[in-house]
């Protein structure tokens, strides 16, 4: 009989080894891999062509009814997974310790409830108690919840197989649940990966709509196997900064609506209130024009989203090494863009410190903030600010040239509707809304003669 070979696994990543070492070698995290079950083997081969049942095929063009959604009662959330929760979904929700998920849950929870549906909240990080603690600050106490403080996967099951099916379970995280079916400890890859499987198929076979929480890892990836993320139907991350009371509902994955989704909350007293023009929120406090300040329109899947983009420029005594600050977008991208302003436009950065950021805590990842980046930079150096009511946006090459970017409409609609009368972007694009000033740049040169004023 062959020898059954060990396999270690990381905790983080999910990166397989076969032998334990002290550091992962694909994340870098220290006492991290712990040894896996290892599955069976088989000592002969075994002809797997006969002796199953036969799969029924359909044809692809076979009628197929649109899923039937369920509002969860917030708008917000309703949008991030494309029009509401679909029975028989599994969605996977993450986000950093203490950003809202729970009371998030909590809230769409009891609004379900209130509707008549029976839901089911299984908590397996806190006691019956502190839910109960958290509804009755919430006001939502009392919603006709059905609530258990429990990790055993088993024990959930066999209780909901007793009698109907909810419409909606939250398993309060998946990292705490065990099965008693699998060796290791809660929160193993191997444990996870079980327990997720069990409860995905139970929402399956019953159309219940089940949610689950994730923790997450410190570069802000959900913890456990990645594969985890390809079991589930939607991916959800719940963004923001603790110490700014915006968060930001973002879809990774959906099968059921666009990738990229957003819905914004701010977090109140009571709870998590929805905020329906987002832009007014990252906007709020600009009374004045400002040297290092730039409103660029960022695109989050079908939504328009206009942020302020703030740069600060210090010059340095000589001798001493600058620094380059980057919250709330890819350091690499503004290195990139330092060197293309010095190399094309002939602008010095080299001894001075570079600080950037994106008001209000909002994370960038849109690549058409190249030009409003760029524009907030020349601005500091120039400490000139911008002309007022203009919004910036177009992707930037390493030759200098402004590259067109998707959807210009939709950002000029949203800039437009805000008050801002100018535009500037990729030249070429054409005036498409009525009352906005669009103005086509081809180059990077042509920001700096708009900035400091040479044309």
């Amino acid at each position: 009989m062959a020898k059954t070979k060990r396999r270690y696994v990381c905790q983080e990543c999910g990166s397989v080894s076969h032998r334990w070492q002290g550091q992962c070698a694909d994340c870098g995290q220290w006492n991290t891999l712990v040894e896996d079950v290892p599955a069976t083997v088989f000592s002969q081969k075994h002809d797997l062509s006969s002796g199953g049942r036969a799969v029924a095929f359909e044809p692809l063009n076979a009628p197929t009814k649109l899923p039937v959604r369920k509002s969860t009662g917030l708008a917000e959330f309703d949008r991030a997974l494309g029009g509401g929760l679909v029975p028989g979904s599994a969605v996977l929700l993450g986000g950093d310790p203490g950003i809202g998920k729970s009371t998030l849950l909590l809230q769409c929870a009891a609004t379900i409830a209130r509707g008549g549906n029976d839901v089911v909240y299984v908590s397996g990080e806190e006691a019956a108690g502190q839910v109960r603690l958290r509804a009755s600050r919430m006001g939502v106490a009392d919603a006709p919840i059905r609530l258990a403080s429990e990790t055993s996967v088993r024990d959930i099951l066999t209780t909901l197989g007793q009698g109907e099916p909810p419409a909606m379970l939250v398993i309060d995280s998946i990292q705490t649940m065990h099965s008693d079916t699998i060796e290791g400890a809660p929160g193993t890859v191997s444990q996870v990966r079980g327990c997720a499987l069990e409860l995905i198929r139970y929402a399956k076979e019953s159309g219940c709509a089940l949610v689950l929480v994730g923790h997450v890892t410190k570069d802000g990836t959900i913890a456990g196997p990645r594969v985890l993320e390809h079991m589930v139907d939607v991916v959800m991350s719940f963004e923001g900064e603790r110490s700014h009371q915006y968060r930001i509902l973002r879809a990774l994955k959906n099968r059921f609506g666009a990738v990229d989704e957003i819905g914004v909350f701010a977090m109140a007293t009571e709870g998590l209130e929805e905020v329906a023009n987002p832009s007014l929120l990252f906007l709020s406090g600009r009374e004045t024009p400002l040297a290092g300040s730039a409103v660029f329109p960022a695109l989050e899947g079908t939504r328009p989203v206009l942020v302020e983009i703030q740069a600060l420029i210090v010059r340095l005594q000589s001798g001493a090494t600058p620094r380059r600050a980057v919250v709330g977008w890819d350091s690499g991208r503004l290195a990139m863009l330092l060197a293309v302003l010095e190399s094309r436009c002939g602008l010095n950065f080299s001894s001075a410190e570079v600080y950037l950021n994106i008001a209000g805590g909002y994370r960038l990842t849109d690549p058409a903030a190249d030009l409003a980046v760029a524009a907030a930079l020349v601005s500091a150096l120039a400490d000139r600010p911008l002309p007022d009511k203009t919004a910036w946006f177009g992707e930037v090459s390493l030759a200098g040239e402004i590259r067109p970017v998707a959807h210009a409409p939709l950002r000029l609609r949203e800039a437009a509707k805000l008050g801002f009368a100018r535009c500037y972007g990729p030249a070429g694009g054409a005036n498409t809304e009525r009352g906005a000033d669009y103005r086509g740049l081809a180059a990077l040169a042509n920001v700096v003669d708009q900035v400091i004023g040479n044309a």
